[in-house]
């Protein structure tokens, strides 16, 4: 009866067939496979981990109905229980670098370093590629020193992983911080260009593709006050400069800023500033002032 390689075998079953290995991690499999045409994998499941690495080629690798095109450079990574299928595409070669490895009775919580990936990324030149390659070197030697350095290489990788996969989140964090900023941006400017008008959030749930409720809690954040108070803020420095500059009448002003009832206005005005717009005016000129200067 031929035996079962211990890549498929329950972590328990595989410990006492390991040589020169006394504690986890526990590799089973560490190899290099050159696939021939038309080679596949369907539905399988395994009881370990396994890191499946792209060193040329390319194949279709599905992992619990995910879908991933695998090229050279990419490394997919499942857990015991995924099921996993592998095909090649017919004229396109495939060169893998397969490593399957469990931690033994223990529940070791990897999750928590490589948590729900399965795409660790693309590896193509990286230093985890010549770990990965190293790693299989070592593994494919006898003797204790060659094991101990196989599984040295391993905890360094998947210490790596969990450290690439921080920096790529604080990265994508970063890409979308400056993408939420750009759509406020255009919310802010949307505000400016129409400050006299009744301003709907709806508007600017369009403009930006936020919710309201989010929308306005962003706002804030940004600019310091929401985008009614935006509005608000740019009606009073308006009304000043129309004031000042152009010397209209309150009622005047308040028609120009958006406020068809001049007591309305007055009322906004002088919550915001502490003074009426006449006073806010006389305010402005010293008793000596020439009007000829």
């Amino acid at each position: 009866m031929t035996q079962k390689p211990l890549f498929s075998l329950s972590p328990g079953d595989t410990l006492s067939e390991l040589r020169d290995t006394y504690f986890p991690p526990y590799i089973t499999l560490a190899h290099t496979f050159n696939a021939p045409a038309g080679w596949g994998i369907s539905h399988r499941v395994l009881k370990q981990f396994q890191l499946q690495y792209v060193l040329s080629g390319c194949a279709q690798y599905t992992i619990e109905g995910k879908s991933f095109l695998t090229q050279k450079g990419d490394l997919l990574f499942h857990r015991p229980g995924e099921r996993h299928s592998v095909s090649t595409i017919p004229g396109e070669p495939y060169v893998c670098l397969s490593l399957v490895f469990h931690f033994g009775q223990s529940a070791f919580p990897l999750d928590e370093l490589l948590p729900g990936a399965n795409d660790l990324g693309n590896f193509a030149g990286h230093e985890v590629e010549r770990k990965l390659t190293s790693l299989v070197i070592h593994y494919r030697q006898p003797g204790l020193v060659h094991q101990l350095q196989a599984q040295t290489l391993l905890m360094e990788l998947l210490l790596m992983f969990n450290r690439l996969a921080g920096e790529r989140s604080v990265q994508e964090a970063s890409a979308a911080q400056r993408n939420n900023f750009t759509r406020l941006v255009l919310a802010k400017n949307h505000i400016i260009e129409h400050f006299a008008e009744e301003l709907m959030i709806k508007d600017l749930e369009t403009i930006t593709g936020f919710s309201g409720d989010y929308l306005i809690v962003q706002f804030k954040k940004t600019f310091g006050m929401t985008p009614i108070q935006y509005q608000i803020h740019l009606r009073v420095e308006k009304a000043k400069e129309l004031a000042v500059h152009e010397g209209l009448t309150p009622s005047e002003v308040a028609q120009r800023v958006g406020y068809r009832d001049i007591h309305t206005f007055g009322k906004m005005f002088k919550k915001k500033t502490g003074t009426s717009l006449s006073q806010f005016c006389a305010t402005l000129f010293t008793e000596d002032w020439d009007p000829e200067i």
